[in-house]
């Protein structure tokens, strides 16, 4: 498609899928596979079957990001609705196929010419769902939307203004303390005035999920957390020694870097509301409006990849960007695709704050990387697996940093050591959400209560720095009742840090040689998903953070960037 045939985002509209059409497309290519035993046919049907797969996720994927745009349209609500009851349908139609292409008897010959990767991920895909599950699975999705909704709707007065939950979030680098303090407490007050229906909606989602697991002969939710996901090539056990390896490596040099903070401020200790100022100047910040940031990180990606420029100018120009926060919009950032046009989107939420173009670089990693393999032969490939696709997001973060200059002028240098700072602080909080995760649904019977003490545990085992005050509600255990991930996406956290872990040797080897660092990066990016987590970074040159001395290496780094001493 040329770029004049793209369509605006604005302009896309696709019709709601006929349920019993989609059977009974996908029911006759299922027995067509079945009976095929010549290789060149059934190649032809594995692809006619990708495109019915590439149109009905555009038109899920429009859904979803119509609903996020604008959480009060009872329209968009409607769309969403049908979305969360035909869905789980639409994925058993669509399993029986990959069903019957991993008993076929060409198998061998299919994975040699499409790859190994794709039958994996379709094994997986096949044991998390079955018919039974269906009304759960529409459930689960409802639960979800309420959730979305709910956050999305938030509205509340700070200072006369009203605010949303995406809108608060700029005072949390004020530099005046007492602001920080207050916008903090109007937010969580909002999340103490809805904490019972969180609660309960949280709770019927462990519930439905549970009984999922057990429908499916699996001991508990992690297990099929855990195929949902579509880890291939790590499991439950390597994730627990990673976690392990923060507490005991990473936690103590996060420790050291909050007490240098909190000289820095001149307090006897940092609170929950001066964690994001590092220290006593004023908050680096873009120094213009949304659309002065988008020409700056143009010219910023033009400098640094040409194609990644291109891209980042096509997204604009056809509307491929919705950048600022607005009443009714859902809190968070994300990028889908829209694979019938071969184009990503990006959500955000713009407030002002450095985190903008966090955001916007992050979201346009992902973007890229989607861009680069929007040609490869399976939808499956079209994106990798979480953890490995957010390499090229945070792997994008590290390497614009040398271009803050025209984002921030003088602050640039500041803005670089607490991009720095703040994504290696991050690393103990994921894997904070990643364990509470595991705790929840290990134990699926637990009460509200015990779920807020389950989150102050790990809370204290790897972020014992943080103090809430007078914080109540978030101070009680209920901190998580923001973090949207843990509702609609469970256990899609540790994939960040597992992905910083790549992203920062990427950055280490920026430090002495750009062209290398570069090199690396695209070499993930163009792999799309033909390769699981673990040989995707070694087809890079990069290191797995389950072997060796991987996060190690992450805090000799940062101590050397950031001029820290042993301790």
């Amino acid at each position: 498609m040329s770029r004049e045939q793209i369509p605006h985002f604005d302009d896309l509209h696709l019709s709601t899928p006929d349920v019993g059409q989609i059977e009974q497309t996908i029911g006759a290519l299922s027995a067509q596979l079945a009976a095929s035993d010549d290789l060149e046919g059934t190649d032809a049907l594995v692809r006619r079957w990708d495109d019915e797969v590439r149109s009905v996720e555009s038109w899920r994927y429009l859904v979803e990001a119509r609903f996020h745009q604008n959480t009060n349209d009872e329209r968009l609500k409607a769309e969403k609705k049908t979305l969360d009851e035909i869905w789980p349908q639409i994925v058993g139609f669509h399993t029986r196929v990959k069903r019957a292409l991993l008993q076929h008897r060409l198998r061998p010959e299919l994975e040699a010419r499409f790859g190994k990767t794709a039958f994996d991920l379709w094994d997986l895909d096949s044991r998390s769902y079955a018919d039974e599950i269906q009304s759960d699975l529409a459930r689960e999705s409802e639960l979800v939307s309420e959730y979305v909704q709910l956050t999305g709707s938030a509205r509340f007065v700070f200072r006369g203004e009203d605010h949303n939950l995406s809108s608060i979030v700029r005072y949390q680098t004020d530099p005046d303390r007492g602001t920080r303090r207050g916008a903090e407490t109007a937010r969580w007050q909002w999340f103490a005035d809805n904490s019972e229906t969180i609660d309960r909606i949280f709770d019927d989602l462990v519930q439905v999920r549970n009984r999922m697991a057990l429908t499916l002969g699996l001991r508990s939710f992690i297990e099929l957390g855990y195929l949902r996901m579509q880890r291939v090539d790590f499991t439950q056990r390597d994730v627990e020694r990673l976690r392990s390896q923060v507490v005991n490596q990473l936690v103590p040099l996060c420790s050291q870097i909050r007490r240098d903070q909190a000289a820095r401020l001149g307090l006897e200790a940092i609170a929950y509301w001066d964690e994001q100022v590092l220290d006593a100047a004023p908050a680096p910040r873009p120094q213009g409006p949304p659309e002065w940031i988008c020409d700056r990180a143009s010219e910023g990606f033009d400098e640094l990849l040409p194609e990644l420029g291109a891209l980042f100018g096509l997204m604009r120009e056809r509307g491929y960007l919705d950048l600022v926060a607005r009443d009714g919009k859902a809190p968070g950032g994300f990028c889908i695709s829209v694979p019938s046009v071969g184009m990503p989107f990006i959500f955000s939420n713009f407030n002002g704050t450095a985190q903008d173009i966090v955001v916007l670089v992050h979201e346009m990693g992902h973007a890229f990387q989607y861009f680069q393999s929007r040609d490869l032969p399976l939808y499956d490939y079209l994106w990798p697996t979480m953890e490995s696709a957010e390499i090229t997001s945070h792997g994008l973060e590290y390497l614009t940093l040398p271009l803050a200059t025209r984002l921030f002028g003088s602050g640039a240098e500041r803005y670089q050591r607490q991009h720095v700072t703040q994504n290696l602080l991050f690393i103990p909080y994921g894997v904070a959400v990643d364990e509470f995760q595991h705790l929840v649904y290990a134990n699926p019977a637990a009460t509200p209560a015990e779920r807020h003490q389950m989150w102050r545990e790990v809370e204290r085992r790897y972020l014992p720095s943080r103090a809430f005050g007078e914080l109540a509600h978030p101070a009680a255990g209920r901190f998580w009742h923001m973090q949207r991930h843990i509702f609609a996406v469970p256990f899609y956290y540790i994939d960040y840090v597992l992905a910083l872990t790549a992203a920062k040797q990427i950055w280490a080897r920026s430090l002495d040689d750009s062209r290398d660092a570069v090199g690396r990066y695209l070499a993930v990016a163009r792999q799309g998903g033909r390769l699981p987590f673990q040989q995707l970074l070694r087809s890079a040159g990069l290191q797995s953070p389950f072997e060796g001395d991987c996060l190690q290496m992450i805090v000799d780094a940062t101590r050397r960037t950031l001029n820290l001493d042993p301790i």
